[in-house]
């Protein structure tokens, strides 16, 4: 145990984040570089060491929590790293974007404010990467199999290093230019700056694993021919298919998909632009969509000079305290949440729908005319179901309009599933056992392709396991990667 008294002695304190008028003049990440490594100790020092960690549950990685925590807290930045590492292939992905379901689940939050894991976390990670202690891991010996992934999200990456790790040749392909998938082009630099990235695909590259970007698989390359060329494929394209939202006025310019908004934000930063094609520059933008895709574009528009941003959701405000009955300790809450995005400014209406857009009249050469208003309704819950609300029609500026209302599947356009011969299930993910197995003998899938939008940190902890599965299959045993340390998938239900 860290710290026995810790938990009694020491109150939670977080990162510090810079002031608001300072980083929306800028692209840096929102955090006071430097600013927990004085106060992680004494931090680390709150957790209790628990006979069960109920953190194990909450964290679909399984991450070693109490373990690092005492580590942290005694100062040996080598051994936690090695403790962080053993679970989980990107900390410092996940220790910045993670919503941190391990905190909910934490056994001090039920009387106290939970021990700041992730801040431990991502601590335990760059001091490991200052230090010069996260060194590339190459093979003993290879294989003479081959494996493609497709898709370079934290899934696939996760699986390509795994199964790299364990000797077969691994190629990873990106339809983008940029390795990453959302990580790369879905998350603000505010986020994640892309340096985490690169350095994460300079180690693989010095293990052995290959990246070939600009290739969308489906499109410019037959999947099917893809299949015949490697010994088992790993399908982690992530759910891509935006929700839209079909009302009058939709086909308007100036709506966008959030997916259509933030990579061009992201692609000046890597130097693409000079300025992005779609910009908040001195427009009333509204963002439709209440969670983290929605902030993200929130955040964005600050920066971009927005004259104001509004962001909508259909679904009533939560509550900011944790409900006992409806969401029990130590289940992952939804409470009211403020990002530093909204920290930032801009106004956040709850419980209301969009009912129509209203644009100007096409000028000579358009089809269609740009948007200028977005016309809303409040609903209430009525027997289960939403409800609009007589006489609380209004409408509100829009000049942009970013759509962050989630995604419903894989890509069903670029010929990849039909080529694949692969099934889709219900939600229109791609279908597989308990094994990460697909109808199509050698394929195989991970992440939100076939799990469905979920968090970073399902996404690693199904590729790792997706490369479990494959290394059996290509060796015929057990295999040569060891187990996932992870809870079982019931207690990852609750």
């Amino acid at each position: 145990m860290a710290d026995p008294k810790g938990f009694l002695t020491t109150d939670r304190q977080v990162a510090q984040t810079r002031p608001v008028q300072e980083r929306v003049k800028d692209w840096n990440e929102v955090h006071v570089p430097g600013s927990l490594l004085p106060i992680i100790s004494k931090q680390a020092g709150r957790c209790m060491d628990c006979g069960i960690p109920f953190c194990h549950n909450g964290c679909p990685l399984g991450n070693l929590i109490p373990e690092w925590n005492d580590y942290a807290y005694r100062g040996d930045w080598a051994a936690a790293s090695e403790r962080l590492h053993a679970t989980n292939n990107f900390p410092e992905f996940t220790g910045r974007l993670c919503p941190a379901p391990c905190e909910s689940a934490c056994v001090l939050g039920i009387s106290q404010q939970p021990v700041t894991i992730k801040n431990v976390e991502v601590s335990i990670i760059d001091k490991a990467w200052e230090s010069g202690a996260v060194t590339p891991q190459p093979p003993e010996r290879l294989s003479g199999k081959t494996v493609a992934v497709i898709g370079s999200g934290p899934a696939g990456l996760a699986a390509a290093q795994q199964l790299t790790r364990a000797g077969h040749t691994v190629a990873v392909y990106e339809r983008a230019d940029r390795i990453g998938g959302l990580l790369r082009y879905g998350i603000p630099e505010f986020k994640m700056e892309k340096r985490h990235i690169n350095r994460r695909i300079e180690q693989m590259r010095a293990e052995g694993t290959k990246f070939r970007t600009g290739v969308e698989i489906g499109r410019d390359l037959d999947a099917a021919k893809l299949r015949k060329r490697y010994d088992a494929v790993v399908v982690a394209t992530g759910s891509t298919t935006a929700r839209d939202l079909p009302v009058p006025g939709r086909e308007l310019n100036g709506i966008h998909q959030a997916m259509e908004y933030l990579p061009l934000a992201n692609k000046v930063q890597e130097g693409d632009y000079v300025a992005p094609p779609i910009t908040a520059e001195g427009k009333h933008v509204v963002v439709i969509g209440g969670g983290d895709t929605g902030a993200d574009c929130v955040g964005t528009a600050h920066r971009q000079g927005a004259a104001s941003v509004t962001q909508l959701e259909i679904m009533p405000r939560p509550g900011e305290e944790r409900d006992p009955a409806g969401q029990p300790w130590p289940t992952f809450p939804l409470l009211y949440k403020v990002t530093s995005a909204h920290e930032e400014g801009g106004e956040r209406l709850y419980s209301v729908s969009t009912t129509h857009f209203e644009g100007s009249e096409p000028a000579e050469g358009q089809t269609v005319g740009d948007v200028q208003w977005l016309h809303l309704v409040e609903v209430e819950m009525v027997d289960g179901k939403l409800e609009q609300k007589a006489g609380t029609e209004r409408r509100i500026p829009a000049q942009l309009v970013t759509l962050a209302m989630g995604f419903t599947g894989v890509d069903r356009e670029n010929g990849l599933v039909e080529q694949l011969g692969v099934e889709l299930d219900a939600r229109g993910s791609v279908a597989r056992d308990g094994q990460y197995a697909t109808n199509v003998d050698g394929v195989f899938v991970a992440g939100d392709a076939g799990r469905g939008q979920s968090l970073i940190v399902w996404a690693i902890a199904e590729g790792r396991s997706a490369a479990q599965a494959v290394d059996r299959y290509l060796t015929g045993t057990a295999g040569t990667l060891p187990a996932p340390v992870r809870p079982t998938d019931r207690a990852l239900a609750v």
